[in-house]
């Protein structure tokens, strides 16, 4: 290179120098200049606006519209909160084993986890939480009344429940103990020749246990394919993602990267292990409400081409959060880096609207390819090889669930049934009895429009003319819903024997029993009983 050369590539060196310490010393102002507007307008508010002010909790509001801003994983955990969140990211710290819901103005039981504390206690689904050490709960919330449950393994705490069926209110002594949620809580055959494997959750363990189910199917004779239900798998461990991958490909293949603002902290993760099975011909049905570990796994299998993606587009969460203390035992949980898989593109979506991803549309996502050169897309979950129509419930199976009351016949329902069939062979034949319960009810369960209806029919300055009109409109929603009652008898049976079935068999059988009449998982074991369709979709 010449000296003149010399001095222009120097010079050019020089120059970006400088123009990054400027970039820098500009930004090292804008803080400085709005970290002083913050704080005069916190003093000009404290000195003078008309009502006594909470530093403590007007600072938290500020800090919470800050972090607010970035992504719905970013969050403030001031000092009143640290406790709570200590107690809910600490497994040595446990609850009662339960899953709960606000019903007629009480926490209620909806469902006991099988071996956990509140089951070996012997509270059940529909227990009413009345007090607990002598605190009432009576309109508070699941995470206050999650809050007092609250407590270290081993010690104790006393419920009152108000149990339907029990005149007295029932008192329990629970010690709290660790709850085991099963992660794996069913798996077995869907067809004679496809197996079939329900993962619901990415904690420890959650590897090694499909692997074992995959192992066991084999062992019990010819297994033609196999089906990876990730379905409203929320996610979990990244070790256990990569794990489980490691199942299905070969050992020391890159599965995921992780890349942040700053270099030096990106990381590489690799398959570690020997595979089970690498050929084994696979189904992974993910949904809207599959997340983060279970992108991972369904991207994986998708980029590397190693098994068929199907059911509707994936939550869209790529995100990696840290934990920071920032003073005065309160902590920043922040999103550090973003998730890559095989491909090079990241699930994560670019664009939310009430804390919730926006699901753009295709031609706005950036596009990369699998291993065989079929094109995917990043920018907003992964999108499924096969689509299939999300299934939904009517509007009147929704409502009879939304509004508790399969959950409250069912309750009754157990009362009176000692023991029912298996999961697998259970039948609910007592629709008339629900259909009687129903309508006896009436006056509780009745929809928020009926009792509008009701109370402006009540109005006395409502002419007659609309009175007539609203008293037509409350004799048809009244046949609509006695239609809609037969119309859909099928689909509110089945609801009812899930529920009924969680009742006796708990998350294992409720899984299980679920799989009858699910359209999905009949759609993936006809593409995996058709050899080459299945190949024609990987290539």
């Amino acid at each position: 290179m010449s000296a003149r050369l010399k001095v222009i590539a120097l010079c050019g060196v020089m120059l970006v120098g400088m123009s990054a310490v400027t970039v820098q010393k500009d930004k090292l102002f804008e803080i400085s200049k709005n970290i002083e507007i913050f704080v005069n307008v916190y003093k000009a508010l404290n000195a003078d606006f008309v009502d006594e002010l909470d530093p403590g909790e007007l600072m938290s509001k500020g800090i919470e519209a800050m972090v607010g801003s970035l992504d719905p994983y970013t969050n403030y955990i001031s000092e009143s909160k640290i406790e709570s969140y200590r107690l809910n990211n600490q497994s040595k710290y446990q609850g009662m084993g339960v899953v709960m819901k606000m019903v007629d103005d009480y926490v209620t039981i909806m469902e006991t986890y099988e071996g956990g504390p509140a089951m070996t206690t012997g509270l059940k689904a529909g227990d009413m939480i009345v007090a607990i050490n002598g605190q009432q709960t009576k309109g508070k919330s699941n995470d206050e009344v999650n809050a007092i449950a609250m407590g270290a393994p081993g010690t104790t705490m006393n419920i009152r429940v108000k149990r339907p069926g029990e005149k007295k209110e029932l008192d329990f002594e629970l010690t709290r103990g660790e709850t085991n949620i099963p992660n794996v809580p069913y798996s077995g055959r869907v067809a004679d020749n496809i197996g079939y494997i329900n993962l619901t959750t990415f904690t420890q363990g959650a590897s090694g246990n499909i692997k074992k189910a995959l192992t066991d199917m084999k062992t019990e004779g010819n297994l033609d394919g196999v089906v990876l239900d990730l379905r409203s798998n929320g996610g979990g461990l990244l070790a256990e993602a990569i794990d489980i991958c490691n199942i299905f490909v070969e050992k020391g293949i890159e599965v995921v990267t992780t890349k942040g603002k700053v270099r030096d902290r990106d990381q590489s993760f690799e398959t570690r292990r020997p595979t089970t099975d690498p050929s084994i011909p696979l189904v992974v049905l993910i949904n809207g409400k599959s997340a983060s570990a279970s992108e991972i796994v369904s991207g994986v299998m998708q980029d590397l081409d190693r098994g068929v993606v199907m059911g509707q587009r994936s939550f869209g969460k790529g995100l990696v959060q840290n934990t920071k203390d920032v003073g005065y035992n309160s902590k920043l949980k922040l999103t550090t880096s973003k998730y890559y898989i095989p491909s090079r593109r990241c699930i994560q979506a670019v664009e939310y609207e009430d804390g919730k991803p926006v699901d753009i549309p295709d031609e706005r996502r950036s596009k990369f390819k699998t291993r065989n050169g079929r094109t995917v897309l990043d920018g907003g979950g992964v999108t499924p090889d096969v689509k299939l129509p999300k299934p939904e419930l009517s509007e009147y199976t929704q409502w009879l669930k939304d509004e508790n009351i399969i959950h409250k016949y069912v309750t009754e329902y157990v009362q009176s049934h000692d023991s029912i069939a298996s999961p697998g062979d259970y039948a609910f034949d007592d629709y008339a009895g629900f259909t009687q319960f129903v309508n006896a009810g009436s006056d509780k369960f009745v929809p928020k429009l009926k009792t509008d209806i009701e109370k402006a029919l009540e109005d006395a300055t409502v002419d007659s003319k609309v009175s007539s009109s609203l008293k037509a409109a409350l004799v048809e929603l009244q046949s609509s819903h006695a239609n809609d009652h037969t119309t859909y008898q099928a689909e509110i049976t089945r609801e009812l024997e899930i529920e009924i079935i969680s009742r006796y068999y708990y998350q294992g059988g409720k899984a299980q029993h679920k799989l009858n009449g699910d359209s999905e998982i009949q759609e993936a074991i006809a593409i995996l009983n058709d050899e080459a369709r299945y190949k024609s979709i990987l290539k």
